[in-house]
């Protein structure tokens, strides 16, 4: 498996995370809880973002994606 096949893996569980911090802060009546699983999404949102930033990293600057020289 390939780093960017890593990173993508990574992306998705991250994603899936984020949905179910999402249900859990909307499923709970605790006001507490609420707010941690809201805190947890922002983190988890951070995360994916940070992934995804180092995807498109990789992916503009893999030699086998560039042009080749003509």
């Amino acid at each position: 498996m390939t780093v960017q096949q890593d990173l993508q893996k990574a992306v998705a569980s991250a994603q899936s995370s984020l949905g179910t911090y999402s249900v859990f802060a909307e499923s709970t009546q605790d006001q507490s809880a609420k707010q941690m699983f809201k805190d947890m999404s922002k983190d988890m949102q951070r995360h994916i973002d940070v992934l995804n930033n180092r995807l498109k990293y990789i992916s503009d600057n893999n030699d086998m994606n560039q042009p080749l020289n003509q």
